[in-house]
């Protein structure tokens, strides 16, 4: 039979109230809040499962707060996990406080260091109790579906074949690189950012404990993350440079690497080709406007945000808090309007503004000063030095860093109590 006669595959169609595209902590989140709400909820997820190298490894205070209020943080917290209250950098030979999560006034006075799989499994098996709610993974969204101006649904790809979903409401929750967002022709306002980051680990024994985060010498920077038996490591370098570091070859990185971090020299066996060296190209950008009819976006969706402390994960689930919020009860009498969709946007936009604000700030006043070329030693910017100093100003970074600017709480609806 000729190739040309044979008839294409036919989408099968899902019906759903609300479809969100992307199973990370935006989505999942969003997810197990409208399936507990009783908001009929469908996720799809693009690959078979979570087991990824996952940059955001963080769980920040405001974060735990949440898992609290929705009765999630025992069995959470009973997960393989590190945790952090104090934040030191290493400018040169000199040590200094960063910031000091002790003195949050916050339940959960710590960053938890764990695989962002376990927390997003936990999620989706915390979320099986809903009928409400359905994982779809290996479903990749390819289109949005529309009827005229408003959007109806997704169409994907599944092992099974095209799938359609229609959906009152669909809600672009898959990343920096959104599908979604992409598809609706959304305007993307680029901050930009002066480094990218190569992600790799080394082995730990399990005598090894700091409290350096960071580490800064004459044109270098590094960050690392205790992970109990391993280090994780971000090691900063200059927008566009990867190939140029790679050509200098990967001896010469460990070395630099070594002379900055003596700890790490035992593990940087582990980095035994470039293949162990993940880079991250950061970026801070924005949408304009995060709704259109029938369509929102959140989380990364609607705002990358740079690696400086670590905070992604934590707006990430922030948004979708205060999406279940604003839109959980709405849900349950169809699509809401465009101007209900936008207060999402509107709740959200200032803490992220703010967020991304300081976060330029970090880039222009150290990271900038501190990639520069030359090898003059980096002297702690006057701020830097006085958060150092009065231990009180400790905690004013602890809480931008673990709470933010405005950490939201758990008000949608429980649908098992009604």
């Amino acid at each position: 039979m000729d190739a040309s006669s044979i008839p294409e595959q036919l989408p099968r169609t899902i019906t759903s109230r609300c479809c969100i595209v992307g199973g990370g902590p935006a989505g999942m989140m969003l997810g197990y809040l409208l399936g507990r709400a009783g908001v009929d909820t469908i996720v799809l997820e693009k690959h078979a499962d979570f087991f990824r190298d996952f940059r955001g490894d963080t769980v920040h205070p405001s974060t735990l707060q949440v898992m609290d209020e929705l009765g999630l943080i025992d069995g959470f917290l009973k997960l393989p996990h590190q945790r952090l209250q104090k934040m030191d950098g290493k400018f040169g030979s000199a040590t200094i406080r960063i910031a000091d999560l002790s003195r949050l006034k916050a339940k959960y006075p710590f960053i938890v260091f764990m695989p962002q799989w376990d927390f997003l499994n936990f999620l989706r098996e915390s979320g099986q109790r809903f009928p409400s709610l359905r994982v779809m993974m290996n479903a990749e969204a390819t289109d949005l579906i529309r009827s005229g101006e408003t959007v109806i649904g997704v169409k994907a790809d599944t092992p099974d074949g095209p799938v359609e979903i229609r959906a009152d409401l669909t809600i672009g929750c898959d990343g920096r690189h959104s599908v979604v967002r992409q598809c609706a022709g959304l305007d993307v306002e680029e901050i930009g950012a002066p480094m990218d980051v190569l992600w790799f680990r080394a082995g730990k024994r399990a005598d090894e404990d700091q409290n350096v985060f960071a580490r800064i010498d004459p044109g270098k920077m590094m960050v690392t993350f205790d992970r109990g038996d391993y280090w994780q490591c971000a090691y900063v370098i200059a927008k566009n440079q990867y190939d140029a570091v790679k050509a200098r070859g990967l001896d010469a990185l460990r070395d630099d690497i070594v002379a900055m971090a003596p700890v790490l020299k035992p593990g940087m066996s582990d980095v035994r080709s470039w293949d162990d060296v993940k880079l991250l190209t950061v970026a801070i950008n924005r949408l304009r406007r995060w709704a259109l009819p029938g369509l929102l976006c959140i989380g990364d969706a609607a705002h990358a945000m740079s690696p400086v402390g670590g905070v992604g994960v934590n707006l990430a689930v922030q948004d979708a808090v205060a999406t279940a919020n604003l839109l959980a009860e709405k849900l349950a009498d169809g699509c809401p309007s465009e101007q209900e969709l936008d207060a999402v946007r509107r709740r959200r936009e200032f803490p992220v503004r703010m967020t991304q604000a300081l976060q330029v700030v970090v880039q222009n006043n150290v990271i900038s000063v501190a990639l520069k070329p030359g090898g003059q030693p980096f002297k702690p910017p006057l701020p830097v030095r006085l958060i150092n100093a009065i231990p009180w100003l400790q905690g004013v970074t602890a809480r931008f860093v673990g709470l933010g600017a405005r950490p939201e709480h758990v008000r949608s609806p429980d649908g098992r109590s009604a």
